[in-house]
């Protein structure tokens, strides 16, 4: 029999998803908690052979949410297996859950046997996602890369490549930054090599396709 933790800040939430799982020979709620401060008080005190395999856990609660203690609770129990249970399917939470150490992420919308489904693989430390997360999931990390590519550029570069992705040139470019022509070309390269394209014209491609551009 599975040890489950309940961690939300509804007690109606608590209380349904605790009856149903009552109902469930495979698992034992062994805890509940309103939110992640009070669960990480539970389980320090809870003796080592009661504390719970599985914890599902809400994202959004107040004092500390589900992302924060889902990373305080994997760094001091790594064996645990988180299984976040939300409403919300915003690219960026399934991404912050995900890197935050959750094994699954699933939303309040899923049928009994689906979450069911999500808790038996947690213990056996598969991932369960239905469709829309998993595609939320790709949308996120790839929405992070194009916004984490261009941390290596410096301010004045991302300028300049912002004014070669609308069409200017160098001159154009010196006026509008009031730099010279010499320093322009000079960003111009670091660009080139940077973004590892060959000419302008493929820097500015490049720069639309990462969504690179001024919003006018």
């Amino acid at each position: 029999m599975s040890k489950i933790m309940i961690v939300d800040d509804h007690d109606m939430v608590r209380a349904g998803l605790r009856t149903y799982l009552m109902l469930e020979p495979r698992f034992e709620v062994v805890g509940e908690a309103s939110n992640g401060q009070e669960a990480l008080h539970w389980i320090a005190k809870c003796p080592e052979e009661q504390r719970p395999q599985v914890v599902l856990m809400d994202l959004m609660m107040p004092v500390m949410d589900g992302v924060d203690t889902t990373k305080a609770m994997i760094a001091q129990y790594p064996a645990l297996k988180i299984v976040m249970l939300t409403s919300f399917l915003e690219d960026e939470k399934v991404v912050a859950a995900i890197e935050a150490g959750a094994v699954s992420y699933v939303l309040k919308t899923v049928s009994a046997e689906e979450l069911i489904y999500a808790l038996n693989g947690a213990v056996k430390g598969m991932p369960v996602m239905t469709s829309d997360v998993s595609q939320a999931l790709t949308r996120g990390l790839r929405q992070r890369t194009a916004q984490g590519s261009d941390e290596n550029l410096t301010e004045r570069e991302k300028e300049v490549l912002y004014l070669i992705a609308e069409g200017r040139n160098n001159k154009e470019i010196g006026e509008e930054l009031h730099i010279g022509i010499k320093t322009v070309k000079t960003h111009v390269s670091n660009l080139l090599m940077k973004c590892e394209v060959e000419d302008r014209t493929q820097l500015a491609v490049y720069a639309h396709r990462k969504g690179w551009v001024r919003s006018t």
